[in-house]
C-alpha cells in the first residue's frame, strides 16, 4: 500500500481526501478554491473508481500532520514546528512533513511586525525615508498599514502611497536588511525568490482603511504628481458616495448590516443622490424615522461623519468579500448578470 500511495499525485490525494470528507465539507472547501482548481479536482474525483480503506486512512493521517505543521508554523515559525513534530513523529517523518508543506509555502517577510501594534511600528519608521516606509507597509496587514499611513506627516503620506502603488518586486537582501533594522531577530525564513509586494491593489486596500481626510489628502496630491496613477487607484477604490452605483437589493442588505447611528451620521453631509438611494431602499416608516432623527441630531463634527462613512465602507467591503453583494468597478465596465 505504501507503494501505491507513493505513486499518487498531490491532486489525486486531494481528490481522495474530498471524497472521504463527504459532499458537504467538500462544498465548503470548494468555496475557497479558484475555478481552475475546482475543475481539476472535479475531474480527478470523477476518475476515482475505488478507494482502499488503508489508503484512505493514510491520506487522512498525512493531511492531519500537514495541518498540525501549518498550525505550529503559524504559532512559532518553521523551526518551532519542526521541533514539535520531531518529538511527536521522529526526526525523519517531521522533516518529510515540513518539506512537503514548505515546498508550496511562502513565509512572508515581516511576520513579526504583523503581530505588533501599529503605534509601535509607527514610532520606529516615521522618520525613515519614504521607500523604506512603503516597503514595510506593503507587508503589513491592510488595517495596520491604514492606521500607520493615517498617522504619518501629511507631506509623506502621498509619496508613501505612490511608492506602494508603483512597487513591483524587492530583492531578498534588501528585505532582510530592513527586517534586521526593524527587528533584531529575523523571521524564521525569508523566501529566496524575489518577493512581490505593493502595487495598486495593495495601496487600494490600505486607502480603503484610512480616514476620509487622509484619503483625500493622498489622492489630491497624487492627482498632481501622477494623474494616471491617481485615476487607476480611484477606479479600484470604493468610497461612500459610490453607494449610488450599487443595486437596490445590495443596498438593502447594507442597511441591515450597518448601525443606524452610523448611517444617520454618514447621510448628514451626503448628496441628495446618495440619500435618495438609501431612503428608497427603506420602508416608508423607517425612512421617515431616519429623517426625523437626523433633523433632531443638530450640528455634528465632520470627523465623526467621516469615521461613520469609513465604518460603513468597511462593512460594504466585508459583504463583497463574502460574496453577499456585488460592486461594479472600473468605470462601469463590469457586467452583472
Amino acid at each position: 500500500m505504501a507503494k501505491a500511495m507513493h505513486g499518487l499525485t498531490g491532486r489525486q490525494k486531494a481528490a481522495i481526501l474530498l471524497i472521504t470528507l463527504g459532499p458537504e465539507v467538500s462544498a465548503q472547501i470548494f468555496k475557497h478554491l479558484r475555478e481552475e482548481e475546482i475543475e481539476q479536482l472535479t475531474l480527478e474525483i470523477a476518475n476515482v473508481r475505488k478507494v482502499d480503506s488503508a489508503e484512505r486512512e493514510q491520506i487522512l493521517d498525512e493531511f492531519h500532520q500537514i495541518c498540525l505543521a501549518q498550525e505550529y508554523i503559524t504559532q512559532g515559525g518553521i523551526a518551532y514546528a519542526k521541533d514539535i513534530l520531531e518529538k511527536a513523529l521522529g526526526e525523519q517523518k517531521a522533516t518529510e512533513v515540513i518539506n512537503r508543506l514548505t515546498a508550496t509555502l511562502q513565509v512572508r517577510p515581516f511576520d513579526f511586525a504583523r503581530k505588533a501594534e501599529p503605534t509601535q511600528i509607527l514610532n520606529f519608521i516615521q522618520n525613515e525615508n519614504t521607500q523604506t516606509i512603503a516597503l514595510i507597509l506593503s507587508y503589513l496587514q491592510p488595517e495596520q498599514a491604514s492606521q500607520i499611513l493615517s498617522s504619518l506627516p501629511q507631506d509623506k503620506q502621498a509619496e508613501v502611497a505612490r511608492r506602494i502603488a508603483l512597487m513591483d518586486s524587492t530583492s531578498p537582501e534588501v528585505i532582510s536588511q530592513v527586517e534586521r533594522v526593524l527587528e533584531q531577530k529575523l523571521s524564521a525564513t525569508v523566501t529566496q525568490d524575489y518577493t512581490t509586494a505593493g502595487g495598486v491593489d495593495s495601496i487600494v486596500q490600505i486607502l480603503n482603511g484610512v480616514d476620509r481626510g487622509t484619503e483625500r489628502t493622498i489622492l489630491d496630491a497624487l492627482e498632481i504628481q501622477d494623474p494616471e496613477l491617481a485615476e487607476e487607484i480611484k477606479k479600484r477604490m470604493f468610497v461612500f458616495e459610490d453607494i449610488v452605483n450599487i443595486d437596490n437589493r445590495s443596498i438593502q442588505r447594507i442597511i441591515r448590516d450597518v448601525e443606524n447611528a452610523d448611517l444617520q451620521l454618514a447621510l448628514k453631509v451626503a448628496s441628495e443622490e446618495v440619500r435618495d438611494a438609501i431612503f428608497r431602499n427603506m420602508s416608508k416608516r423607517m425612512a421617515e424615522t431616519f429623517k426625523e432623527e437626523m433633523e433632531y441630531m443638530g450640528p455634528v463634527r465632520l470627523r465623526d461623519v467621516e469615521e461613520a462613512q469609513t465604518r460603513i465602507v468597511a462593512t460594504i467591503r466585508r459583504l463583497e468579500e463574502a460574496g453577499e453583494i456585488i460592486i461594479a468597478r472600473g468605470g462601469g465596465d463590469d457586467i452583472i448578470v
